[in-house]
C-alpha cells in the first residue's frame, strides 16, 4: 500500500464504452456518485469521499463479442469496439471504516450489474494496516497446526470420511479407528456432513474422539480431525465447545454457507483452528471476466480467522487449472501486512496422490501445506497404511530431491502407488 489510508483493489473489466469513462462509472458506483448528479455531491465531499482511479491498463485486442450477456454499447455507436483493460480503484478507509463486510460491499458490490461492462472480475485488493488491527486472523496457522498435529517438516498427510454422507457415528468411528492405525495426520468431514439425523454432531464426534482419544493413549500420537460444525451462529459455539471439551484439535466451516460475518464472529470466538472449506466457490470464479480472483477472496477469509484454506489440487477433477491452483496456494502464503502476515496453511485436495507431491512442492516452494487424498490412501492395493506410507514417502523423495521412481525401489508402498495412479 502507497497510502495507509486507501483501500486499493485491481479489476480486469470488458466493455465497448470508452475504458476511462466505464471505470470513473465504476468508481461512481461505488462511492459518492450515482447514475445522475445530485445536490449533495460536492466538490468538497467528491475530494473527501470519492473513489479514484489509480491505474488505467488497457489490454491489446479486440473482443468479437461479448463474454456476458446483458451488457449495453454507447449511444449512437453502431459497431463499437470491445476492448478489455485492467483497473486500480481506491477509496478512502473513512467511507467504511475497517469493516470486513462492507468492504466487501465496496470493492464486490453493485459493479458486476453495471451495463457498461460484458466482464469485470475481481483480481486482488490492498488493504490499510487498519484492517489487520480490526481483526484477529489465523489463530494458529502454520507454527498451531503443526504443534498440535505433530508434524515438523513434512506436510500433513489427510484424507475425507468417505462417503461424503450415509455412514452414523459408528462407522464414521470405525473408519477413523482405520485410519488412525494407518498412520494418517489429518482426517476431515466431508463439507455435506455436518448434524443430519442419520450422523448427529454430538453423536459423531463423541464417537470419533473416543477412538482419538484412545490412540493418542496408545502411541503417542493426537491424529488432527477437523469436525465440520457448519450452521447458525449459536449452533457452531456450541458445537466448537464439544469438540473443545472432548480433546479435539481442529474445526472445520463452509465458508459460502456460514457467511461473512458467521466466520467473523466464529474466528474471534474459537479456540481451535478453524479449517475453511471453500465449497461454491466456482460459482464466484469460474467465468475468467466475471466474480473473484481467489488472490483476493482469500484475504478477507485469512482475516476472518482462517487457518486452513482450500486451493484445490494438482491434476485434479475440477477445472481449475494447474497454474490457478498454484498461484492460489502461495497467496495464502504471502504475508498481508508487515507486523501481521496472517499466514494460512493451503490444502491440497481432489484426486491427490503420491504422484502430484514434485509438482505441488516445485510450484508452491514449500512443504507448509495439508494435502488430502481419498482415493490415494484408501484405494492403495496394500490398504489405507500402506496408502499414508505411500503418500509419505513421496514427499520425503521430494523434500530430499530424489526421483519418485528411484525412491520407489526401495519403498514398496511408494511404488505400488505410482503403478496404482498410473494404471
Amino acid at each position: 500500500m502507497s497510502d495507509p489510508t486507501r483501500i486499493e483493489a485491481d479489476y480486469l473489466i470488458e466493455t465497448t464504452f470508452e475504458p476511462r469513462a466505464a471505470a470513473e462509472a465504476m468508481a461512481g458506483e461505488q462511492s459518492s456518485g450515482t447514475f445522475v448528479p445530485v445536490p449533495g455531491e460536492t466538490p468538497e465531499l467528491k475530494a473527501r469521499s470519492a473513489a479514484r482511479i489509480e491505474a488505467l491498463d488497457i489490454q491489446n485486442g479486440e473482443i468479437p463479442q461479448p463474454s456476458l450477456p446483458g451488457s449495453a454499447n454507447p449511444k449512437g455507436v453502431a459497431d463499437p469496439i470491445r476492448r478489455q483493460a485492467r483497473v486500480t480503484l481506491s477509496w478512502p478507509l473513512d467511507n467504511i471504516g475497517p469493516s470486513l463486510p462492507n468492504l466487501v460491499a465496496t470493492v464486490a458490490g453493485n459493479l458486476f450489474e453495471l451495463r457498461q461492462f460484458s466482464g469485470l472480475r475481481l483480481l486482488d485488493m490492498r488493504l490499510p494496516t487498519a484492517f489487520a488491527q480490526g481483526y484477529p486472523g489465523p489463530k494458529f496457522g502454520i507454527s498451531g497446526t503443526r504443534r498440535l498435529a505433530g508434524v515438523e517438516a513434512l506436510p500433513l498427510i489427510g484424507t475425507i470420511i468417505k462417503p461424503s454422507v450415509g455412514f452414523g457415528p459408528e462407522e464414521t468411528a470405525a473408519l477413523t479407528k482405520t485410519l488412525c492405525e494407518a498412520g494418517i495426520d489429518f482426517i476431515k468431514d466431508d463439507e455435506l456432513q455436518s448434524d443430519g439425523p442419520h450422523c448427529p454432531f454430538d453423536e459423531r464426534v463423541r464417537a470419533v474422539m473416543r477412538v482419538i482419544n484412545d490412540h493418542e493413549d496408545r502411541t503417542g500420537k493426537k491424529v488432527m480431525y477437523a469436525f465440520n460444525l457448519t450452521g447458525e451462529l449459536d449452533q457452531m459455539r456450541r458445537r466448537h465447545d464439544l469438540v473443545l471439551e472432548l480433546g479435539g484439535t481442529c474445526i472445520m466451516a463452509s465458508l459460502n454457507s456460514v457467511g461473512l460475518v458467521g466466520m467473523v464472529e466464529l474466528g474471534r470466538f474459537s479456540q481451535l483452528p478453524i479449517h475453511a472449506h471453500r465449497n461454491g466457490w466456482g460459482y464466484l470464479s469460474r467465468s475468467p471476466v466475471l466474480g473473484w480472483s481467489y488472490v483476493a477472496w482469500q484475504k478477507i477469509w485469512r482475516l476472518a480467522g482462517a487457518d486452513h484454506m482450500h486451493v484445490n489440487g494438482l491434476q485434479s477433477k475440477f477445472s481449475e487449472s494447474d497454474e490457478s491452483v498454484i498461484t492460489s496456494a502461495r497467496a495464502c502464503l504471502t504475508p498481508m501486512f508487515a507486523d501481521k502476515p496472517c499466514i494460512t496453511m493451503p490444502v491440497f485436495s481432489s484426486g491427490q496422490s503420491a504422484k502430484q507431491a514434485p509438482g505441488t512442492y516445485a510450484g508452491l516452494e514449500s512443504a507448509d501445506l495439508i494435502v488430502t487424498a481419498g482415493g490415494g490412501i484408501m484405494a492403495h492395493p496394500d490398504g489405507p497404511a500402506a496408502g499414508v506410507s505411500g503418500l509419505r514417502e513421496a514427499w520425503e523423495a521430494t523434500l530430499a530431491g530424489i526421483p519418485l521412481g528411484d525412491y520407489a525401489r526401495e519403498h514398496p508402498a511408494l511404488a505400488k502407488a505410482l503403478e496404482a495412479r498410473s494404471a
